[in-house]
């Protein structure tokens, strides 16, 4: 399969864009975080105290905006707001959303593995273009399920080394059957689909704000997964296996192929997995 390495190369820098973009958006959701979990469980006398976290910006303590706000109704009121919403950090349902996520993330990683020992995804005669993909998404699920399980560990959790325990179920059972590419995409596109409706779902039913948005800015990059995958099922559907290539041959590829990637104006929830599904037992 002939294919313009330069080309490639950028496709996957944008992709590594996007990625990048997502994990420095999560990183500070997630300094964020643990600062409000961490005053949360010194509150509730469940650890360490505020000394535990000598980075803490006082003039972003709810504890310091109520020294200040006795003199005022108005201004209490708002600081109590401010206190219930550092007291949700950190609970065991954020923590149990969180490993759940970094499960679905490990059964990720192990199965981009299994797929790259193919010869028709990771050997030497596969499509380029696939084998990029492939293992570039393995190595970006991996760095998605240590950013959950860092949120986790500093808020007291455990963390989360083993795979969603249902779907590892589906993809063992999948896994004897994997003997095409299309197979393979199939089996990937239910997993990315199912991770991206979960974090959808998760990034409502979180209850603090900085872990709502430290979920959704890894949403972005499976929903992109979810694109490339739908769009590479569909020329191998097709008979179109040579037209996955880059640059991509415009005249012969067909009309659905814009849009392919893009079958919903909004993600459906009805994939999600249940938020204590991968917790720790």
């Amino acid at each position: 399969m002939e294919y313009d390495e330069r080309a490639l190369g950028e496709l996957i820098e944008r992709s590594e864009d996007v990625h990048a973009d997502a994990m420095r958006a999560g990183r500070e959701q997630l300094a964020d975080l643990v600062e409000l979990g961490l005053e949360s469980r010194s509150r509730d006398g469940a650890g360490a105290g505020p000394a535990a976290s000598p980075t803490t910006d006082s003039t972003r303590r709810p504890s310091g905006a109520a020294a200040g706000a006795t003199a005022a109704a108005g201004i209490a009121a708002g600081v109590l707001l401010l206190l219930e919403s550092a007291a949700a950090a950190g609970t065991p349902g954020d923590v149990a959303i969180l490993q759940t996520a970094a499960a679905l993330e490990n059964l990720a990683v192990a199965t981009y593995g299994v797929a790259l020992t193919l010869p028709f995804i990771g050997g030497a005669t596969a499509n380029g273009v696939v084998k990029a993909f492939v293992t570039t998404t393995r190595r970006q699920h991996a760095e998605h399920a240590d950013a959950f399980n860092a949120a986790v560990e500093a808020l007291h959790g455990r963390r989360q080394t083993a795979p969603d325990p249902v779907l590892a179920r589906v993809v063992a059972r999948a896994t004897p059957t994997l003997r095409s590419a299309t197979k393979v995409v199939e089996l990937a596109i239910e997993l990315e689909t199912v991770a991206s409706e979960t974090y959808v779902r998760d990034a409502a039913q979180l209850r603090d704000r900085h872990a709502k948005a430290l979920t959704a800015s890894v949403m972005g990059v499976e929903a992109q997964h979810v694109a490339v995958l739908l769009a590479v099922r569909a020329l191998l559907a097709g008979g179109a296996a040579s037209d996955i290539a880059l640059p991509p041959p415009l005249a012969t590829l067909p009309a659905a192929a814009g849009r392919v990637g893009f079958p919903n104006a909004f993600y459906s929830t009805t994939a999600a997995r249940p938020a204590t599904e991968g917790a720790v037992r």
